[in-house]
């Protein structure tokens, strides 16, 4: 693998022009694709097989009328007894006037029709039917609905449209940007040389360009969720970064160490390159290992992330040597230009040592050997204090809640959250998260003796406020009954309500009775997310063990680095819930409303962290195997591993800290989770297990750590990716000149 990496990385900085015109081609083409065959993005969440799916699936074909998005509009009059005054009523039917003659919608139910007035007197609810679903409702007639009752509020009245027409695509703006800024500035301190830092964002955001163009160009035949170009940006624009700079670290070393160039980018690809490919492999199998949950929004966002990822690695092997070919000895500060050149006329002047004239001229007393040395020195009481502060990290995660988000934890201020509080104001939380049961029979007597014994059992269930009367669709054979909850969508107790009413009318005659509705929707993905979960964790775990396995030909590093993971794993779980969920420090994330997490977190930060933890073990323990490969001790290789990867790891793991962490500053409390989670993980990962824990691991196993039985040696492939298949090669020949 070293040596066709080798062949690739020296091909593409001969043939610069030409492998930078192709990848120009790609992004303008995928651009002008993206551009005019982007399609919407959807901001619902379908889950196949469950019985809430089965009632929405079947309230759609019953029900067409009411197959499009809906709003609710609460009203506040300026004092309690008003709307039943004439000129209350007057105020209240004007906005449901106004209401109905809204572009895109179809009507608008008068609350004194259906008695959706609070008992003050005070509060009422508009409801508002659109044609089209939430995803197909234009931004125009968003605008318009937001807009309603101006005249209304002039004279004293609170008019707060809401409803899930309100749902909206995250939007990435200014505050990303915050993230990428301090990425360029780590690049500028990690290489001091502005041309270095700049080509190495450059070639990122040329990858992230293409995967985001591709990904945009085939959303009209697939449904995106919202969230999934917003991952596929977080991830590509940090592995993007990340491999770029694994690649053109290697690279200035190789020149340091007197190679010509093409000599160097060549090597740089051949080793470091074989580091990023591996690394980009578990990323991916993680990512669309996310298929086997057989969640459609959640295999979706997978594999755009992934196939996002799968750019980044393609972009860093051709486009990055390519880049570096034109850059030339420029990628190193002006103080060492001058002593790199002087290594490559030494090193042509004896010969063209193949293996690298200065590669004796390292600095030992750099932080990084420093630091391993300490860490080897002191392994088990380093050992023991990583254990314990990961375990105390951890405590709160046994507590996690998963829940669908609702419109209570919007961001403050917005109107989606002013509607939500005004409803639980007037009418109590569990207006906010109202149920839907479902009964249909064979035909429409089954069904109408079905709905009185549905309506009395439901009404029995302890903390159900009130049953709406049903309503029938055309033929009579299905009917639709409304719940509304003592409590709010998210608390435990409508959770247990929503069971128990199924228990309790599960065994109906005649006919079927479904319950669905956003909190059992929530229930819903829970289960089946958790059901999966394990499945999920033993396929990409096991995958990605037999990878490193492959890569490493030992079977206790992958162990130990899967072992690394799951600290790393519920620590962060632990972090999370303690922020977002108990509300701890919520105020430095910018977080309003402490609430249950998003439902498909855990499963997608367990992909995704697995994926990104692995850049670092398969970074770091590479060059340790390099070095052991090539005849140092255990503990030296160790040492050698830590010291030449820790400044570059350092930058790495800050530089996707800082790119998750931009994501921290958005409004969708969504996107924020995920941001802090990811910022919050790859920190643990790559400070407390890869670059602390890992090299104390390693130093107490000693060569034990590569071991590996004869049988199986035999039978797993040699991919090379320390370079020692490539050093062979290359030791009779002399390298090229630039």
């Amino acid at each position: 693998m070293a040596t066709l990496l080798y062949r690739l990385g020296r091909g593409s900085m001969r043939r610069r022009r030409l492998v930078a015109a192709i990848w120009l081609v790609v992004l303008v083409g995928l651009g002008l694709a993206a551009a005019t065959l982007r399609g919407p993005t959807a901001s619902n969440f379908t889950m196949p097989g469950t019985e809430s799916q089965r009632a929405q699936d079947l309230l759609a074909e019953q029900f067409p009328a009411a197959s499009g998005a809906t709003g609710t509009i609460a009203v506040k009059a300026p004092a309690p007894g008003q709307l039943g005054t004439p000129q209350g009523q007057a105020v209240v039917k004007e906005l449901t006037q106004e209401a109905a003659t809204l572009p895109g919608v179809v009507g608008a139910v008068d609350p004194f029709t259906v008695q959706a007035l609070s008992p003050d007197g005070r509060y009422a609810l508009i409801q508002v039917q659109f044609a089209e679903g939430a995803d197909k409702v234009t931004d125009a007639q968003r605008d318009a609905y937001e807009k309603v009752g101006t005249a209304a509020e002039a004279r004293g009245w609170q008019v707060a449209p809401g409803g899930e027409v309100l749902n909206t695509e995250p939007e990435v703006g200014s505050t990303e940007a915050i993230g990428v800024a301090i990425a360029a500035i780590v690049l500028v301190v990690t290489f001091g040389s502005l041309v270095a830092a700049g080509m190495t964002m450059l070639n990122a955001l040329i990858g992230v360009g293409v995967g985001m163009a591709g990904l945009f160009a085939l959303s009209d035949v697939v449904e995106l969720t919202s969230t999934a170009p917003i991952l596929a940006l977080m991830l590509g624009l940090a592995v993007g970064i990340d491999y770029s700079l694994f690649i053109t670290s290697r690279y200035r070393q190789n020149l340091l160490d007197g190679l010509p160039r093409d000599e160097a980018v060549g090597r740089a690809v051949g080793t470091a390159g074989s580091a990023v490919l591996f690394a980009g492999a578990t990323v991916v199998i993680a990512l669309a290992g996310l298929a086997v949950v057989n969640i459609p929004f959640l295999t979706v966002m997978g594999l755009a992330a992934a196939g996002t990822v799968t750019i980044a690695v393609l972009v860093a092997l051709t486009l990055q040597p390519a880049l570096l070919g034109f850059a030339g000895r420029r990628v190193l500060p002006r103080k060492l230009r001058a002593a790199a050149g002087q290594a490559g006329a030494d090193a042509t002047a004896e010969g063209g040592d193949a293996t690298g004239a200065g590669a004796g001229t390292e600095d030992r007393s750099a932080f990084g050997f420093r630091w391993a040395r300490l860490v080897t020195r002191f392994r088990l009481p380093v050992i023991l204090v990583g254990l314990v502060g990961l375990g105390v990290l951890a405590l709160p995660t046994p507590d996690m809640r998963l829940a669908l988000p609702d419109a209570g934890t919007a961001p403050a201020g917005s109107p989606a959250r002013v509607s939500n509080d005004l409803i639980s104001e007037g009418f109590g939380p569990g207006f906010t998260g109202r149920l839907a049961v479902v009964v249909a029979g064979d035909d429409q007597q089954a069904t109408a003796a079905a709905v009185p014994q549905v309506t009395a059992l439901v009404q029995r269930t302890e903390n159900v406020l009130a049953v709406a009367p049903p309503q029938f669709s055309p033929d009579g054979r299905t009917a639709l009954l409304g719940v509304v909850p003592k409590t709010g969508p998210t608390d435990p107790a409508t959770e247990t309500l929503v069971d128990d009413i199924r228990g309790a009318v599960g065994g109906i005659q005649g006919a079927d009775v479904l319950l669905t509705g956003v909190t059992a929707i929530g229930i819903d993905v829970s289960e089946k997310l958790s059901a999966a979960l394990p499945i999920y964790l033993l396929l990409v775990v096991g995958l990605s063990v037999l990878l490193l396995m492959l890569v490493f030909r030992s079977l206790l590093v992958p162990v130990k680095a899967a072992l690394g993971f799951l600290l790393t794993v519920a620590a962060t779980f632990g972090l999370t819930v303690a922020v977002f969920q108990q509300g701890r420090l919520a105020d430095l994330v910018g977080l309003d409303t402490p609430g249950p997490l998003i439902s498909f977190l855990p499963i997608l930060l367990i992909g995704i962290l697995f994926g990104l933890a692995m850049d670092y073990e398969v970074f770091l323990v590479s060059r340790m195997r390099e070095d052991f490969v090539h005849g140092d001790t255990a503990r030296q290789a160790t040492i050698n591993g830590m010291g030449h990867g820790a400044r570059v790891v350092t930058a790495a793991a800050l530089i996707m800290i800082a790119v998750f962490g931009g994501f921290v500053f958005m409004d969708d409390p969504v996107i924020k989770s995920m941001g802090f989670a990811l910022a919050v993980g790859v920190a643990i990962d790559a400070f407390v297990v890869r670059m602390t824990i890992v090299p104390a691991v390693m130093s107490l196993l000693g060569d034990k750590a590569w071991w590996l039985p004869r049988w199986l040696d035999r039978a797993l492939p040699n991919v090379d990716v320390e370079g020692e298949g490539l050093r062979a090669h290359l030791a009779d020949k002399e390298p090229a000149r630039a």
